[in-house]
């Protein structure tokens, strides 16, 4: 199984931008996930910054994927769009349908935000040029299972293993009201909260990560534990979703765990040191009683 880093979900500025990524160069990431995918207001990294920073990746002999927005609202967000899926040195990770039209007959990744929830849908992507799938994260393993007996042979399947959990997307910006702020004048507040804002409920207990028009967890979706049974099911690509701090850390003990130099209970304990607000398993094991 190869390692892969996912787009920046938060707002970073493009110094600290620009500085994980020097330090992940050299890293056992084998494939990076680079672009803005949540918020089109974002622009602290412009679509040149990227390709710049792609071409740089690259020649640490990494594969580099360019991500879309999971939700487009503008014409300008379709010109970038579009300018995104006519490059013709990237493949594209394609983060709603939109972008899968513009990229057919082209080889493509389906993000995790696009609905692929059966065979007929990943088969009829695969007719269109898809070479690798994210499953969504709203699926089980059982219904990772189902689906990897009936996948083409031509499909590499990629499992989001670690991170906040994307929930959901909205044309508004839940950040910007948590500031009594207008969505078109929101000040980027964003950049505030480097690894998203935390909803409390009134028992004070942690219910969600708000970034922006995006919806997280706010615990952090963690299947190291896993591994081994991914590894059995004949999974391609572990996917690794950046948070703030302690990244190098967190790929290094999922580096060890693939190559056998460490146990995932030793690994575990060790990583739970290393996550912000604590890690759950999604729906991973839905039928678990």
């Amino acid at each position: 199984m190869r390692l892969s880093l996912g787009s920046i979900l938060y707002y970073w500025s493009k110094e600290d931008t620009l500085a994980f990524y020097r330090d992940m160069a050299d890293s056992p990431i084998d494939i990076f996930y680079l672009g803005e995918s949540v918020c089109s207001k974002r622009k602290q990294m412009r679509s040149q910054d990227w390709f710049e920073l792609a071409e740089e990746l690259a020649s640490h002999d990494k594969e580099v994927v360019l991500s879309t927005l999971a939700l487009n609202e503008a014409d300008s967000d379709t010109k970038t769009l579009q300018r995104i899926c006519e490059n013709n040195q990237f493949m594209v990770e394609a983060n709603d349908m939109g972008a899968v039209s513009l990229l057919e007959g082209k080889d493509f990744v389906s993000g995790h935000s696009v609905n692929t929830y059966n065979q007929h849908t990943i088969k009829l992507l695969a007719d269109l040029g898809l070479k690798r799938w994210v499953m969504p994260l709203e699926l089980s393993k059982d219904t990772l299972a189902d689906l990897l007996a009936e996948k083409p042979e031509t499909v590499e399947a990629e499992i989001f293993s670690f991170g906040r959990i994307p929930l959901a997307y909205s044309a508004r910006c839940y950040t910007a009201r948590a500031h009594n702020l207008q969505k078109d004048d929101c000040q980027f507040r964003c950049i505030d909260y480097p690894d998203g804002m935390l909803l409390n409920t009134q028992e004070d207990q942690q219910f969600l990560n708000i970034n922006g028009i995006q919806t997280l967890s706010a615990q952090t979706y963690n299947l190291l534990p896993e591994l081994s049974n991914m590894k059995t099911m004949g999974i391609d690509v572990i996917r690794l979703s950046p948070q703030y701090k302690h990244m190098d850390k967190i790929i290094d003990l999922f580096d060890q765990c693939l190559n056998d130099r460490l146990s995932t209970e030793e690994a575990s304990i060790k990583l739970e040191k290393l996550i912000t607000s604590g890690s759950c398993d999604g729906y991973w094991h839905e039928n678990r009683k």
